[in-house]
């Protein structure tokens, strides 16, 4: 019952804190109780940094309880903005001057300074009185994380009020409704596919003020897409045309005023447009590496895979998945046949890439003879290679058990398998497959007609030049 009733205390407070009306002022300034006059001005605070030993009969509580609250000030034909109203307590002493009051953003580390004195002939008479100090001209944006100091001028060492204070965020109804840096605009956009242009069309912000678009990604910040486009207050028209390279998931439209602290708003309208993401694929001949770089954070299975030829599927090679969200997916010494392929795997669906499909890299060949009861197995390859091979009975399209020993040949050798009557048959294969890289795909010759003199069988695809890039030929859904 407890963590219910604080959950609903943590709501109301919430909620207050949204809802909360800032008050208004139509004029900043300094005030001063006890009828005092005082006055106020700008300081650099440079002067006022350095303490001074108190004299004894300074009391240190002589400065206390300061307060601080947020205002708003609404000019009629001008924006609302918010202010800092810092209200202290001062008991008059003679060896007290005055204030000063500072704010440091802890966000940007600027500061802004002022200085308040009193009138030397009313104050004496007050001596020991307590006045109290009330400033609203120091000047905050939304959200901002402000740092406010009191000191005495003098100022005396450990007589120094501070205070740390949270300026109310767009969330309030009020500073969301009155505060320009709040007033972020609407989208409406068009995709013009074949000149890569977004038309955008923006409303609903300020009149007279200037207005920023651009194109970003979107990763843990929105990184720029080139440069961003102004919309001009005073002009009637408000759109802007930018090009892209590419719809990728995370390209994003952001829009903000043009004015310090503006809030921003985003919209990713191609979050499903995941099908350019896996065309990133890169082959280094020299260290026998595939890679593929994400250009948006994703998350992904990838797996390596032999595309079957009977039905387009594409069977996963053992121990290749990976998980990627952002990071480069890298397999080494990897086998160039035509038929190993990238897949991935998505909430959306499957996808499937064979980047050496087009005959561009090395490949290589697996064919056979029969000799009675003999199965001769060759291996052709422009490059030097070592493989496996064995009899297995396929008991399914991608499953093959082995019924014979495994053999070993080089390119440019050949192994003899002896092949008994129970071996043959339909579901009979020879498979041979790369043992000199750590992922290769393996090939079948199956339906092996035993005691057939010169009948031979082939599988595997030859291949010629060498390139970096590679494109997309299949895709599963």
């Amino acid at each position: 019952m407890i963590s219910i009733h604080v959950q609903i205390l943590l709501i109301i407070l919430f909620w207050n804190s949204d809802c909360q009306i800032i008050p208004r002022i139509e004029e900043c300034g300094l005030s001063c109780s006890q009828g005092i006059h005082c006055k106020s001005k700008p300081s650099s605070g440079i002067l006022n940094s350095f303490c001074h030993d108190a004299p004894a009969s300074l009391s240190s509580m002589v400065l206390k309880s300061m307060k601080i609250s947020t205002v708003m000030k609404c000019v009629q034909g001008s924006a609302c903005s918010l202010h800092l109203n810092i209200k202290g307590t001062l008991s008059l002493d003679e060896n007290i001057r005055g204030l000063e009051i500072c704010s440091l953003s802890l966000d940007t580390q600027r500061s802004q300074c002022t200085n308040v004195r009193f009138a030397r002939k009313k104050s004496k008479m007050l001596n020991g009185k307590k006045v109290q100090v009330q400033f609203n001209c120091i000047e905050v944006n939304v959200a901002q994380h402000i740092y406010v100091t009191m000191k005495t001028v003098p100022n005396y060492c450990e007589v120094k009020l501070s205070q740390e204070y949270y300026v109310e965020d767009c969330r309030n109804s009020d500073v969301g409704k009155y505060i320009p840096a709040c007033s972020a605009g609407q989208f409406d956009y068009n995709v013009d596919r074949a000149r890569k242009i977004i038309s955008v069309n923006v409303s609903n912000f300020l009149r007279d003020q200037d207005y920023y678009v651009r194109l970003c990604h979107k990763w843990f910040t929105c990184e720029d897409v080139g440069a961003f486009a102004v919309i001009k207050g005073k002009e009637s028209l408000k759109s802007v045309s930018l090009k892209y390279s590419q719809l990728l998931p995370c390209l994003c439209i952001e829009g903000w005023l043009a004015i310090p602290d503006a809030r921003r708003i985003q919209l990713c309208p191609f979050e499903n447009d995941t099908k350019a993401l896996w065309d990133n694929i890169v082959y280094n001949p020299a260290t026998q590496t595939l890679a593929w770089e994400p250009a948006c954070p994703v998350l992904v299975m990838v797996n390596l895979c032999r595309l079957m030829k009977s039905n387009d599927h594409c069977e996963d090679i053992q121990n290749s998945s990976k998980n990627s969200p952002e990071k480069q997916v890298k397999y080494s010494r990897v086998d160039t046949h035509p038929r190993l392929c990238m897949k991935f795997t998505t909430k959306q669906g499957s996808w499937v890439k064979c980047p050496f499909a087009h005959g561009e890299f090395p490949a290589w060949k697996m064919r056979t003879a029969a000799a009675a009861e003999q199965i001769q197995v060759f291996f052709t390859s422009q490059t030097k290679a070592q493989f496996s091979v064995l009899v297995c009975n396929r008991t399914q399209l991608a499953s093959c058990e082995s019924v014979g020993m495994h053999h070993s040949v080089s390119v440019g050798n050949s192994v003899s398998i002896t092949m008994s009557q129970e071996m043959c048959g339909s579901t009979i294969c020879i498979q041979g497959w790369r043992t000199d890289v750590d992922y290769s795909v393996p090939l079948q010759i199956c339906d092996i007609h035993c005691g057939f003199c010169g009948q031979t069988y082939s599988d595997g695809n030859s291949a010629k030049a060498m390139t970096h890039r590679m494109k997309s030929v299949h895709s599963l859904h």
